[in-house]
C-alpha cells in the first residue's frame, strides 16, 4: 500500500505515529511522511533543522520524510500555539501538492491529535491525489479545547465545530483511539465512516539500555517510587498530584517522580518549592530509548486527567506504554482510561481531581505485598499483549483500510 502519513509532530519528537510508520515500512508498504520542523515540547527548533524552507530526510532506512516551514511553539503562550498551528495549516496548502505532484498514494493518513487544523492540507492533497482520507483521531474538537481552557468563547468553539464537521465529511474513514469517542464524533460525522483503533505502546523493549542519568537513577532509588511519566499540560491535572503529595508528607518513604516537561512544568515546581514538598522530585526531559528502565525501576506508575466529558472518553497513550512495563497502574481520572484499567486489573484508580483518594491509593500499594504489586503489573503485561502491541496494530490498521477503500472509494 502506498501511504501518505500527515502529522504536525513526527520523529525526533515522541509521538507513537513513528512506531506506526516504523511498523508499516517493515511490512513492506511505501510510507512518506509530511511533517513540520521538530519543536515539541522545548518549543524551539534543534541544531540540524531551520524554520523556513523545505528539508528532506529519510527516517528507518527508507521513509521519506518531507518538512515544510513551521513557526515554533515558543513559550507556549495562547499566541505562539496559534501561530503554530496555523503556519502548518498555510505551509502545507501552498507546499504540499508541489511536492507530492509526481507522487501516487492509495492513502492519505492524518495523526490527528490537537491540532486538527493539521488536516487541512492532508484534505487538499487527498483530492489532488484521489486517495483515500482516513483520520486516526486522538482529540476530541472542539470538546477538549474547552476542556484544558485554550478555548472558552462559544461563538469561536462554535466555528471551531463547523471545520470540524467539514473535515470529517471530507474524511473516508474516521478512525478513534477510544470506544467513548463513537458518540461525540458521530455528531460531526456520519457514523458508518468509525472504526475503532486503539493506541498501542512504542516498542521500548526493543532498546537494550540499561544506563539512565545520574539524577534520574539517584530519584529512583532508596524510597518507593511512583513516576508520572510525559507531558505535564493542562489536561493532566497535576494539582491533583500535588494535593496527594501534601497529604504523604509524612510518610517519608514515599516519592513522586516527575519524568518530563510541559507548559505547566514550571508552575509546578514552584509549588512545590514554595511549600518544601520533598516527596516531589524532577528529572526533566529523558531520552525515551531510556524510559524502559526508568519504569523498570519504579514501584508504580502514575496517570491523571482533569475531570472532563471530553478528557473522560480519552484513553492517554502513557497507560499503554505503562502496561507494557508490567509495572502497577495508579491512576486519578474518569471514564474511559478508568476503565481500562480496573479491566486489566492492572491497579488502582480514583476519579479524577481526587487528591485524597490518590494519596489512599499511592499508600495502599506501598503498603501492600510486593507479590501482589507483581501480580498488578503482570495483569497490564498480559492486557497489553492482547490489545495494544505495535506490529499487530498495523496490521490491524491495513486490514481496516483496505476494506474501507472498499466501501468507501476516495
Amino acid at each position: 500500500m502506498r501511504i501518505l502519513i500527515v502529522s504536525q509532530y513526527f520523529w525526533p519528537e515522541v509521538f507513537i505515529i513513528n512506531d506506526l510508520v516504523r511498523k508499516l515500512a517493515e511490512d513492506g508498504h511505501h510510507v512518506t511522511v509530511a511533517t513540520g520542523k521538530p519543536n515539541y515540547p522545548s518549543g524551539k527548533i534543534p541544531v540540524g533543522y531551520r524554520q523556513g524552507g523545505v528539508q528532506h530526510e529519510t527516517f528507518a532506512d527508507n521513509v521519506a520524510v518531507l518538512r515544510i516551514p513551521l513557526y515554533p511553539r515558543g513559550n507556549g503562550s495562547f499566541t505562539s500555539l496559534i501561530l503554530n498551528y496555523l503556519s502548518f495549516v498555510f505551509s502545507g496548502l501552498l507546499r504540499l501538492p508541489w511536492l507530492m505532484r509526481r507522487k501516487r498514494f492509495d492513502v492519505v493518513l492524518v495523526f490527528a491529535v490537537s491540532p486538527l487544523t493539521a488536516a487541512i492540507p492532508a484534505v487538499l492533497v487527498s483530492k489532488c491525489k484521489r486517495a483515500h482520507l482516513a483520520l486516526w483521531v486522538q482529540d476530541l474538537w472542539p470538546e477538549s479545547l474547552a476542556a484544558t481552557g485554550f478555548v472558552r468563547n462559544r461563538l469561536i468553539l462554535g466555528g471551531i465545530g463547523i471545520m470540524v464537521r467539514w473535515i470529517y465529511w471530507c474524511s473516508n474513514t474516521l478512525l478513534v483511539q477510544s470506544m467513548a469517542f463513537f458518540e461525540p464524533v458521530s455528531a460531526y460525522a456520519d457514523k458508518e465512516k468509525i472504526c475503532y483503533f486503539p493506541n498501542f505502546a512504542p516498542d521500548i523493549d526493543s532498546h537494550i539500555s540499561e544506563e539512565i542519568p545520574e539524577n534520574v537513577r539517584s530519584a529512583l532509588d532508596g524510597r518507593f517510587t511512583v513516576v508520572f511519566a510525559g507531558n505535564m499540560g493542562k489536561a493532566q491535572s497535576l494539582s491533583t498530584i500535588l494535593d496527594a503529595a501534601r497529604a504523604l508528607r509524612n510518610h517519608p518513604d514515599i516519592r513522586i517522580v516527575f519524568v518530563g516537561a510541559g507548559s505547566e512544568a514550571a508552575g509546578v515546581m514552584q509549588t512545590v518549592d514554595q511549600e518544601k514538598l520533598t516527596n516531589i522530585h524532577f528529572t526533566g526531559f529523558v531520552d525515551p530509548t531510556l524510559m524502559r528502565v526508568v519504569f523498570k525501576n519504579a514501584d508504580a506508575l502514575l496517570v491523571t486527567l482533569n475531570e472532563n466529558p471530553a478528557l473522560s472518553r480519552t484513553i492517554p497513550s502513557k497507560i499503554q506504554t505503562y502496561m507494557q512495563a508490567g509495572r502497577p497502574i495508579i491512576g486519578a481520572l474518569s471514564g474511559e482510561g478508568a476503565r481500562i484499567i480496573n479491566v486489566a486489573g492492572a491497579g488502582l484508580t480514583v476519579p479524577a481531581g481526587n487528591g485524597e483518594g490518590l494519596a489512599k491509593s499511592i499508600l495502599t500499594l506501598y503498603l501492600m505485598p510486593a507479590i501482589k504489586r507483581d501480580a498488578m503489573g503482570a495483569a497490564a503485561r498480559a492486557f497489553f499483549e492482547a490489545h495494544f502491541e505495535s506490529s499487530a496494530a498495523a496490521k490491524r490498521l491495513v486490514e481496516i483500510l483496505e476494506d474501507r477503500m472498499k466501501e468507501r472509494p476516495a
